[in-house]
């Protein structure tokens, strides 16, 4: 027979009941020896325990929020060693916390930001605004042969072409997939890493620090750190891999956090989205962001044309028109033949170079490219160069070279003298963009003159009122 256990306190009572007494309630069932060793060495535990008086209630189990044995979570702010920046270390502090009560991991938080340090770039005492300006960047400072140089230099395009050739069956399996060219992909690659060989040696994190302490873009930085936590909570990459350029781009893609939360690939299944040392998921990835911003497969980004003599350039506007339009107008592809435009019906006329250099119909995909980076300098670097990876003598027409471009200063003049003149070219920034070459066609037309948008020394010695050669700053 089983023998009857009374036991006095309930504490102890409950005790039995969280997993050891079915054990030894097992054990007695069949008169397993070990088992009601077991049940009388709790019962002598209980023993020493304070007795309840007969009839109280047991209480509930006391509630734990860990297992028995493990030390207590941590909680409240994390402590950091000071980064000798003041400004940081209260930003830090600060971010910390609302990173953590916005339900980030707190060991992942403490990882990005526990290392952090001053960068000269952004924190250092010579730091000018200007020199990270974008009116700076290559793609607006520059002419536009001179930015181009080194996406169709001979080196580029010929390691392009031996990328293409050499992982021809990587390129055809992500082409398939998202149904971009392999060409582009290729150029994309290129233009942002020189094929993965150049992706920065920043820690993602820490840049993006920098920036938000620095302060011009702080919401923009803080945002971008909180996405880059996402990545590693929800196991895309690791902390140790987030390498990056200056501004905080990462990888052969060179992706912005967000941008890589959204759209990075895990294109050979092994759990993570490599983008730094993976070709496969670099390029998929890449692929896969211009698939989402809308690639038109069997489309052309651009074609070059002729235009007839005679030609209204200002019909080079910025508005797209349908291609029978555009032969109505007498433009013929470049390189004879009809346009074959895989069933795109609109496209825009642009001048990259005025009136005298190579003119190009431009179609949904230059647009694509331009998400990447907003620069149409950029967008015709990518289309032109994966042009050139495929044998296409790109461009055919001749840069002309003999016209001195205006500079960022001298740009910033002209935009004024525009809106001075009722012509109207937007933020005085130093960047020609769209507008400022719609406002500048204006003009030219109101004076008689080719109006094809493009700012020379002419055009502002004209818009300022002064002789070619007196309007510079330089």
């Amino acid at each position: 027979m089983n023998p009857v256990i009374r036991v006095k306190d309930t504490r102890c009572h409950a005790r039995l009941f969280s997993g050891a007494y079915k054990v030894a309630s097992y054990a007695i069932a069949r008169s397993h020896i070990a088992g009601a060793a077991i049940l009388a060495g709790l019962l002598v535990s209980c023993a020493h325990s304070p007795q309840a008086s007969p009839g109280t209630p047991a209480p509930p189990p006391p509630a734990t929020s860990q297992p028995p044995g493990q030390p207590a979570p941590d909680t409240g702010p994390i402590s950091y060693k000071s980064t000798g920046n003041s400004d940081m270390d209260a930003w830090r502090a600060d971010f910390s916390a609302r990173a953590i009560a916005a339900g980030h991991d707190r060991a992942i938080v403490k990882s990005f930001l526990e290392n952090i340090r001053p960068l000269d770039l952004y924190l250092g005492s010579s730091f000018q605004a200007a020199a990270v300006g974008v009116g700076d960047q290559a793609e607006f400072a520059k002419p536009i042969w001179d930015y181009l140089k080194v996406p169709l230099g001979s080196s580029r395009v010929s390691n392009g072409a031996s990328h293409l050739a050499n992982e021809a069956q990587l390129f055809a399996a992500i082409e398939a997939k998202y149904g971009v060219d392999a060409e582009y992909i290729a150029a994309i690659w290129g233009m942002e890493s020189s094929f993965g060989a150049v992706i920065g040696n920043f820690d993602g994190p820490n840049t993006l620090a920098n920036m938000a302490v620095e302060g011009r873009r702080k919401t923009f930085a803080e945002r971008e750190l909180l996405t880059l936590m996402k990545i590693v909570e929800r196991g895309d990459a690791h902390r140790e891999e987030l390498i990056a350029g200056w501004a905080g781009a990462m990888g052969q893609t060179q992706f912005m956090p967000s941008t890589y939360y959204a759209y990075a690939q895990d294109f050979d299944g092994d759990g993570e989205k490599d983008i730094w040392k993976n070709e496969g998921d670099a390029l998929a990835s890449a692929a896969n962001y211009l698939k989402s911003s809308g690639w038109s497969p069997g489309q052309p980004w651009g074609i070059e044309v002729i235009v007839p003599s005679g030609f209204d350039f200002s019909l080079a506007d910025g508005n797209e028109r349908r291609m029978e339009t555009w032969r109505g107008y007498g433009l013929i592809p470049i390189r004879g033949g009809d346009f074959q435009t895989g069933g795109a019906e609109y496209a825009e006329l642009w001048l990259p170079a005025g009136a005298t250099g190579p003119k190009y119909l431009i179609f949904n995909n230059f647009k694509v490219f331009k998400r990447y980076n907003n620069a149409d300098s950029y967008a015709l670097a990518v289309g032109l160069s994966g042009d050139a990876f495929t044998g296409k003598k790109v461009p055919v027409a001749v840069w002309p070279t003999d016209i001195a471009p205006l500079t960022v200063a001298e740009i910033k003049i002209l935009q004024a003298g525009l809106n001075a003149r009722g012509f109207d070219a937007g933020v005085v920034d130093g960047i020609p963009g769209r507008k400022t070459r719609t406002a500048l066609q204006g003009f030219q037309k109101s004076r008689g003159v080719v109006a094809d948008g493009y700012p020379t020394k002419e055009m502002l010695a004209l818009v300022t009122g002064q002789t070619a050669g007196t309007a510079s700053t330089n």
